[in-house]
């Protein structure tokens, strides 16, 4: 595989691109496509229109991301892609907007509202890139937006909103791994991993009542929100302690692959007791991919 192939694909970030198939996973769920009585043959190529929209929109997304933070890559990450001058910032510009413009493509051979969806995320992800990151408040709130738009990709497959108020729990949680993120670099973030670990908890707080209210499985959620909170407080309490910048990176790399889990468990209160389980088989994907291509 040639360099630049692989200068490419490191843009993309494959690590990352699982947890966002598993937000669309979970929007279906939401749906109602998974429960033990329904059919879902007869839909499976709009569910994989939507995974690989979501994910071209994902991948699309950090490429920007890449292009915008270039001048301050070749101060903190020399060695990437873009700085090093593997890649010319004008292709990598344009192959990040042709990935947007698939992504949303896809979500239009879906439905009208998928597509309209898509433009919105595109919109929030260019936003997110190019402005709002700067911003220690509006940041965060914009990639968190971005994750709950995402998870409502998935909820519009048939046209409707079912379940909507679930958007709120990526956004919270999203803006608790962001605000963690702002230390990755230099360290020295206790105040927002302070922050980062009561939002987590509020997440999970949040998938209980929801599920409850709802009556749909908690039973069924609960081994999962475990699961869910070894993954993130275990990395978030060691980068608290040890307040290093390789400490505040782990956990940051665990939040990100932690929302597989987290999709699960959203997944598992209205689906078949084995949905949730093979979704959660995404996350040993992503750690794997997490060897070869960096997570942030």
């Amino acid at each position: 595989m040639s360099s630049v192939l692989i200068g490419y694909l490191r843009l993309m970030r494959p690590a990352n691109l699982p947890t966002a198939a598993a937000d669309i996973f979970a929007g279906v769920a939401l749906a109602g496509l998974f429960s033990a009585s329904t059919n879902v043959l007869p839909i499976v190529i709009p569910i994989l229109f939507l995974i690989f929209s979501s994910i071209f929109l994902y991948a699309g997304g950090v490429v920007l991301n890449d292009v915008f933070d270039v001048e301050v890559d070749k101060i903190e990450r020399p060695e990437r892609s873009l700085p090093s001058g593997l890649i010319p910032l004008k292709s990598a510009a344009f192959f990040g907007a042709i990935l947007l413009l698939i992504g949303i493509a896809l979500a239009f051979l879906v439905n009208n509202l998928s597509g309209i969806i898509a433009i919105l995320l595109a919109l929030s992800i260019v936003l997110y890139d190019g402005y709002s990151k700067k911003y220690d408040f509006l940041g965060p709130l914009n990639m968190g937006f971005c994750r709950s738009l995402n998870l409502l990709l998935g909820v519009s497959i048939l046209m409707e909103f079912f379940h909507w108020e679930y958007a709120f729990i990526p956004l919270v949680y999203i803006f608790a791994i962001t605000l963690i993120s702002r230390g990755e670099v230099h360290g020295n973030n206790k105040n927002h991993i302070f922050w980062a670990g009561l939002l987590y908890a509020a997440v999970i707080i949040s998938v209980v009542i929801m599920a409850t209210i709802k009556n749909s499985n908690v039973l069924q959620t609960i081994p999962f929100l475990v699961l869910f909170a070894f993954l993130v407080y275990k990395p978030l309490v060691g980068a608290y302690k040890h307040n290093s910048a390789q400490n505040i990176k782990k956990a940051v790399i665990s939040g990100v692959l932690s929302l597989v889990v987290l999709d699960a468990a959203i997944a598992a209160g209205y689906t078949a007791w084995w949905y949730p389980i093979l979704l959660l088989l995404l996350l040993p994907l992503s750690i794997f991919l997490s060897k070869l291509f960096a997570v942030t």
